[in-house]
């Protein structure tokens, strides 16, 4: 039922809130109960002085009446029901849950949102506890320690021959084990603490660097502008405190009014007007390189499109998410295969659909490009430089696509779908 049919559903629900009869607000109203009771079963319409009668009596804004329950509410309740499989005539009823029943529908777009927002916390710590080299030494170190002073305190507890010089070696062994398991467990805790927030994130050259970039809402205007430089703006970040943070923000920065400076953010805005986000055919229009395209579509923030950037031996170098794309911050998803694909082809552009499993299935295009860097030089490799732009797509059921989890190790099918080789389509752009 479409929203401004449900006027009397939505009259009948605040007349219930505020506990008034039929006949008690037909009498009010000047109108025969049984012609409300029509109303109320949106058998006839609404409008004009009636309605604003009956709102002046519930004490509400007309509008509450007519449009009921805003955009957003409804846009998560269908959300919740097409994450739930409910056949799609379920969750275009999601208007009229809303309209009728406005406070149990926003019971479950809350329950629904919390839901999403306590799974992307388990998928980044499940990718940090399987990925972060810093946790996974410090474990370890936690473990060795623990079974050294298990292992000395079992001597020293079963041998009663220990001559006194020897049971002292061992207590030291113990005293001083002991002290490094304290130091160990007061590290891993700041760390782990550390990594909560943002503003915090300094444990690492990387986590300062993604501090930077999230601050900034990865969008550059002042250099997009030439009001400013990468080294100026790195010379004034609070955040980038290593000398490695400091390095690897000035070369994005550079990237960044190096593109602006080929391919203005207007001149891009005015090709993406009028060919979309198609970065082969932008390609053409702007003559510019696919990456370049991929780059300046990724900094458009009105088009929220995800970037990643990895170096010939794996290596995440940038990282910018799209909405409901998962992307690892410590290791490689299998959701990356297409950027990995297009190392092993320079030059070629790679789209591949992308459907990332979880709690819902989430459809993507990811396009994919591989580049030499730096300055030529004889005998040797070149180094390379593969980018892969994350656009969503309309629909999950898109065939031949590659299913794969949010991160390495908890695909929900077994073996992963993620770890075989993808089947790359060229772009037909």
């Amino acid at each position: 039922m479409a929203r401004e049919g449900l006027t009397g559903s939505r009259i009948r629900e605040r007349r219930s809130v505020a506990g008034l009869r039929q006949a008690d607000l037909a009498r009010s109203l000047g109108i025969s109960a049984s012609y409300l009771n029509l109303i109320e079963h949106n058998r006839r319409r609404i409008g004009g002085k009636l309605l604003l009668d009956i709102a002046r009596v519930l004490d509400v804004e007309p509008s509450m009446l007519t449009e009921g329950a805003e955009a957003a509410l409804i846009s998560t309740l269908r959300e919740a029901a097409t994450q739930a499989n409910l056949p799609p005539a379920e969750a275009e009823r999601a208007d009229e849950l809303a309209g009728r029943f406005p406070g149990w529908a926003e019971v479950l777009a809350a329950g629904h949102r919390r839901i999403a927002s306590l799974e992307r916390t388990v998928e980044t710590l499940s990718d940090r506890l399987t990925h972060d080299p810093h946790l996974a030494t410090s474990v370890h170190e936690l473990l060795t320690t623990a079974a050294a002073i298990r292992s000395t305190a079992a001597i020293l507890a079963e041998d009663a021959d220990l001559t006194p010089e020897w049971r002292d070696r061992f207590h030291n062994n113990i005293n001083q084990d002991s002290r490094r398991l304290a130091d160990s467990s007061k590290a891993l805790v700041e760390y782990l603490d550390a990594g909560q927030g943002v503003e915090d994130a300094g444990a690492s050259p990387q986590d300062e660097l993604e501090a930077f970039l999230t601050d900034h809402n990865f969008a550059f205007e002042a250099l997009e502008t030439g009001a400013t430089t990468p080294d100026t703006m790195v010379a004034e970040a609070a955040t980038l405190r290593s000398t490695a943070a400091r390095h690897m923000a000035r070369g994005i920065l550079q990237t960044v009014a190096d593109d602006a400076a080929r391919a203005p953010r207007a001149l891009v805005r005015r090709a993406v007007k009028d060919l979309g986000p198609e970065p082969v055919a932008l390609a053409r229009r702007l003559e510019i390189p696919v990456p370049m395209v991929l780059r300046r579509l990724a900094g458009l923030p009105e088009l929220d499109l995800g970037l990643v950037v990895c170096d010939r031996a794996g290596s995440l170098l940038f990282r910018k998410a799209a909405a409901g794309f998962v992307i690892p911050r410590f290791g490689s998803a299998c959701a990356l295969w297409p950027l990995f694909a297009a190392l092993a082809q320079p030059g070629q552009v790679i789209r591949t659909p992308i459907v990332q499993l979880g709690r819902g299935r989430a459809a993507f295009q990811c396009i994919a490009v591989a580049e030499v860097v730096g300055r030529p030089t004889y005998n040797t490799a070149p180094l390379l430089q593969a980018s892969m732009l994350v656009l969503p797509e309309a629909s999950a059921d898109t065939p031949d696509a590659l299913e794969v989890g949010a991160s390495c190790g908890v695909c929900p099918r077994e073996p992963c779908p993620g770890r075989r080789e993808p089947s790359i389509l060229a772009s037909g752009l």
